[in-house]
């Protein structure tokens, strides 16, 4: 179990994953050892998964998101797990969600541009194992886009 202190460490890590060690004492109250084992503890149980930058895609050629709804031809073990080994090593794809409902998969990607998007559709998507259908949402403009947790 975490408290409220371990949570107010989370929220802010969240934030500002780059804060030095001896602001988030102070921010959250503590010294810098007992939030040193905090953060330690966090991190051994599975709290905090890693940390990193967030890029502007655009900046770096991949400026198109474009959701994906995926169905298979066969919905058995073995088509799962081949598709979900061959997804796994697409570079396009940010995301990949098994869903209950109307389809199998849903995926984020991003790409350059739609052309970009149709050569990753013909050349990869469609070649994954088991696909049978896929539906494209290009995403016109991201009204909100985080990775945030509510703590």
């Amino acid at each position: 179990m975490i408290d409220e202190t371990d949570r107010r460490i989370l929220r802010l890590l969240q934030k500002e994953g780059r804060i030095s060690l001896s602001e988030l004492a102070e921010r959250v109250g503590l010294g810098a050892t007992a939030t040193s084992d905090r953060l330690r503890r966090l991190q051994r149980d599975g709290f905090v998964l890693g940390f990193g930058a967030r890029l502007n895609p655009a900046l770096l050629g991949r400026g198109l998101l474009v959701f994906i709804e995926v169905r298979l031809e066969r919905t058995t073990p073995d088509v799962f797990e081949s598709f979900a080994q061959a997804v796994r090593r697409a570079p396009e794809v940010l995301e990949c969600h098994m869903v209950a409902g109307g389809f199998d998969y849903l995926l984020k990607t991003r790409v350059e541009d739609m052309a970009a998007y149709r050569r990753f559709l013909a050349e990869v998507l469609l070649a994954l194992p088991g696909v049978r259908e896929t539906h494209t949402f290009a995403v016109m403009e991201e009204v909100k886009a985080t990775a945030e947790l509510p703590i």
